[in-house]
């Protein structure tokens, strides 16, 4: 099988989907090897990342217990931004996923901006992950003499190699990452709850509500530290989206994926806002801090041999996962991209184990980029990304939700017809989830900071997607004319 797959080629290999007029040109070549059990556990890997096994110490200290209604409220728009993916993806799957559905209703100026949205969200999570990984490396002492670059670029290197192999193993990986955080999280509940019901002290602190109260209450430093956070607690939820984009590489989707979606749900519920609260109940929120993981400062707190060191090791996990997801979901999402005309033309190949490589390295090597910045500003390396990432974040859902609305205007037209698995409210819930969302880009301007500092680049984001438009269009139409001719 040869490593290139071109435009033309591809069309002719994907036929139409059933009551879609649109033809992707990326939708071919993939494999369908993900199957049930691979789809629902990355669903739950993709709702339970870095930004709540080392993100959740820094937002505990900064803001309270108030952190758990953070989590909720922003969970809840996770959710209404998925399920409305769920809906595209029963109308027509795609592993461009929202860059083909942008494509489709909002032509190509829709799917390159969506795209590129995208890579910024996951080229700067890639960095995030990789600076956690080093971060977490440094808790045992045999790598705390070894520098956060180091041990960045190994993480990095490490990922990349094992996404480039095959979507199988990266199913198979990705379905043992899950476990494995899933286990550690309900192994941490129960031990938890164990300790606020036997009123066990922890640190010298008994558990329980008292804890909270006796520390300043749900809001110690006021509504607005929680307020301010929830940039920081929308990039928790980074991945909820994963779950689209990997339906594309499935051979049963409208089977696998409402039930799949349907679970992020209590996951949310469960595992971020029980967990934050158990969090709460056995330290004093001042306990914590973004330095370590708040799982690990709870273990270490309670003395138990070896305890911390599991612990810390499956947060590790949960960081390698991330970065593997976001290998995996750019790769595909240059790729329709790229048979556009909208990314690099290398950006586009694949390998003999049908994998997009070279969309794959180009994240990567953003990734080391980052290693970079762990060299320059290790301190500083993982709030800088996380801010910019949250902005990739904020218009990835931002294009999901407008996909979503363009979507039920089709329908009402009649030109479409949603499937039975729909988003519930519609219009309605498009439009204030993007006024949520247009909320937090205020909040994190208000905040100051990196934040500000963050908001104030986005005309220069801005600018950079209209050049970079003005340099791909003449491409993008050539292609478009092929396809039409073809």
């Amino acid at each position: 099988m040869s490593d290139r797959i071109t435009a033309a080629e591809t069309l002719v290999a994907a036929p139409p989907a059933a009551g879609s007029p649109h033809v992707d040109a990326g939708d071919a070549g993939y494999s369908k090897d993900l199957k049930s059990r691979h789809i629902n556990m990355i669903a739950i890997g993709g709702a339970i990342g870095t930004g709540l096994f080392l993100g959740a110490g820094g937002r505990l200290a900064g803001a309270g217990p108030s952190l758990a209604i953070a989590y909720a409220v922003c969970g809840v728009f996770a959710f209404f931004v998925v399920r409305a993916l769920g809906e595209l993806v029963l109308y027509r799957p795609s592993s461009g996923a929202f860059v083909s559905y942008a494509r489709e209703f909002m032509g190509e100026k829709g799917a390159f901006a969506a795209g590129w949205l995208y890579f910024l969200n996951w080229a700067t999570t890639a960095v995030a992950d990789i600076t956690a990984a080093a971060t977490y490396a440094h808790f045992w002492g045999m790598f705390s003499d070894i520098p956060q670059w180091i041990l960045a670029l190994i993480a990095l290197a490490v990922v990349l190699t094992a996404n480039l192999i095959s979507v199988k193993y990266f199913g198979e990986m990705e379905f043992w990452f899950a476990i494995i955080k899933v286990g550690a999280l309900v192994a941490f509940m129960l031990i938890g709850i164990f300790l606020v019901v036997t009123q066990h002290p922890v640190d010298g602190h008994t558990p329980g509500f008292s804890t909270i109260t006796d520390s300043g209450g749900i809001f110690p430093v006021g509504m607005l530290p929680m307020l301010l956070v929830i940039q920081g607690v929308v990039f928790a939820y980074a991945s909820v989206e994963l779950c689209g984009v990997a339906a594309g590489e499935t051979k049963s989707p409208e089977k696998i994926m409402p039930k799949a979606i349907n679970s992020i749900m209590w996951r949310v519920g469960l595992f971020y806002v029980g967990s934050v609260v158990l969090l709460a109940l056995l330290l004093p929120y001042t306990s914590y801090s973004g330095d370590e993981s708040p799982f690990v400062t709870v273990m270490d707190k309670l003395g138990i041999p070896g305890a911390a060191g599991v612990m810390n090791l499956v947060v590790l996990t949960a960081a390698l996962s991330s970065l593997n997801s976001g290998l995996y979901s750019t790769g595909r999402i240059l790729r329709s991209m790229a048979l556009s005309g909208s990314a690099p033309k290398f950006t586009g190949r694949m390998n003999k184990g049908q994998v997009p490589y070279g969309g794959i390295l180009l994240t990567a090597g953003f990734g080391v980029l980052g290693v970079g910045l762990n060299y320059v500003m290790p301190g500083e390396a993982f709030e800088i990304v996380l801010n910019f990432a949250s902005i990739g974040i904020l218009g990835t859902w931002g294009m999901i939700m407008l996909c979503s609305l363009l979507f039920w205007h089709r329908s009402r037209d009649g030109r479409v017809t949603r499937p039975s698995y729909r988003l519930p409210w519609a219009p309605y819930t498009q439009i204030v989830t993007l006024a949520f969302l247009a909320t937090v880009v205020f909040l994190m301007w208000w905040g100051g900071g990196v934040g500000r500092t963050t908001v104030m680049c986005l005309p220069l984001i801005a600018a950079a997607l209209v050049g970079g438009w003005f340099v791909v269009r003449r491409r993008v139409n050539d292609l478009a004319r092929e396809r039409e001719d073809a």
